[in-house]
This record gives structure tokens, sequence and C-alpha cells, in this order.
């Protein structure tokens, strides 16, 4: 069954993705207001009906901002670890929370949600594996580095969300001070443009049709040059750039070959 995916917003001013079949969606993140998610869903013509949960990767304002009205207003579950969950102030007794322990798959009708941990300078950051009768997609953002379980679950993909955040040049030159600048870059903050590259040439599989370049900086990139840097490398992989500031269109994901599980 094919899997319907789009960014709402991707970057440090708020972060969205709806990954949904034809019957019910899941958001990974909910950091556009509640009437800003419902616009952007509207104008791609995406019912926030179907939209049956939301996950939460970790507790940073840009992920979780919009939480509070839109899961109150149309009772969406919220799943949550519970360590993340302490570290918010989310007024959860509005809208129904449920625990989210990693590598324990949770099934959204047809949908089947793994969360699994990543290296990120949160309480207990997660990424999200997202399928449905053998269609695969990932969510990986706001990552530090590439450790093993992102790679596990990234060779599964037949489209990913996949974080480049800096060119380290633009960093390293830019007008950040120091302190950010080593946060960034040290391991449990954001993903750079060669890093991401090196996953994606290292392990894209061959059945991968799309990756949607995430959480791009404002200051420290830019999307010609992430175009440039990527697309030859890309093959027969279609490649799509989140913007900060509008939705992208919908992209339909087919599970043409069988993604198996690699070690």
């Amino acid at each position: 069954m094919p899997l319907h995916i789009t960014s709402l917003n991707s970057g440090s001013n708020g972060n969205c993705y709806y990954v949904g079949n034809e019957q019910e969606a899941v958001l990974i993140d909910a950091g556009l207001s509640c009437r800003q998610t419902e616009t952007r869903m509207n104008r791609l013509g995406l019912s926030l009906q179907n939209v049956k949960a939301i996950f939460v990767s970790h507790e940073h304002s840009d992920h979780i901002i919009g939480i509070p009205q839109l899961a109150k207003k149309y009772q969406l579950p919220v799943f949550i670890t519970s360590q993340t969950l302490q570290n918010t102030r989310l007024p959860h007794k509005l809208f129904p929370i449920r625990l989210l322990q990693g590598y324990e798959p949770v099934w959204i009708g047809d949908l089947c949600v793994t969360a699994f941990p990543k290296e990120h300078d949160a309480r207990d950051p997660h990424s999200f594996l997202i399928s449905c009768q053998g269609t695969n997609v990932g969510v990986f953002t706001d990552i530090g580095v590439a450790c093993d379980h992102v790679i596990r679950h990234f060779k599964q993909c037949h489209a990913a969300f996949l974080e480049a955040n800096y060119d380290e040049d633009l960093l390293e030159n830019g007008r950040y001070p120091y302190m950010l600048k080593q946060r960034i870059r040290g391991g449990k903050g954001h993903l750079s443009n060669r890093q991401a590259l090196t996953l994606l040439q290292t392990h894209k599989p061959s059945f991968m049709s799309h990756v949607l370049l995430s959480h791009l900086s404002k200051d420290n990139n830019c999307p010609q040059l992430i175009r440039e840097m990527f697309t030859p490398h890309m093959d027969s992989t279609e490649l799509i750039v989140a913007s900060r500031f509008v939705e992208t269109p919908i992209y339909t994901i087919n599970a043409t070959v069988e993604a198996g599980f690699y070690e």
C-alpha cells in the first residue's frame, strides 16, 4: 500500500511531517501552530480528520509548540517517551498521552510506527520509521551523527526525511558564537551537509525513491548549494529540499522493491 508524505515545515522555526495512507495518517512532531497546520494541510487537500496521532521526537519547542492546541482540538493521542514528557510542559490532561518506548512498534490502523534512539542534545530523543504493508518512510532529523540506529533504519526506507542542517564552511565563518557552533557540530547537535551526503552515498538502498533534505539552517546553509552538492549522487532517487516557510507537495511512495531488514 502506498504512503503519502509531505513536510508541512522543516527548520528551527517549526517541524512537522505528515505520513499516511488513504485512511489514516500520523504527524511526526507538531512545531507549527494549529492554524498553520490546518492551513497548510487544506492547501494540499489533506484532512486532519485522517490524522490519528502525533509522535514526538524530543522536547525542543520547534517540535512541540503546536501540540497543546492541535491535540486538544482534534483529541489526538500524543505518543511521547516518559523522559521527554517530563521535560515538557504539555497540558496532558487535555488530550490523551501514550507513553512511547524505543523499538516497540505502535499500530495506527494499517500504519506501523517504530521509534528508535538517536544522538541529539535532548533528554530522550528518537527518530521514526513509518511502515505500511511493505512501504517504509523514515524521519531522520535533529541527529548529531549517523549512529548505528539511524543507519540500520535508513537502509530500509523507500523514502526519507534526512537532515542536512549546515554547510561546514558557512557555520565556521558565520556569526554564531563559538559555543553554539560547537553545539551544532559536536556530535549531539545536527547533521552537516557532508555527513548527510556520506550517509546517503554509503547506505542508500537501490529502492529508495525520494529523499527530502530537511531542517536546513537559515544562516548556515543554502538550498541551491545543497542541490548542487547532492544531485550528482541521486541516481534514480528524487531529491527534494524541504522549506522552512511552506509545505512541500505530497509525494506518493510505493514499495516497488521489497525492503528487507538489514543488520
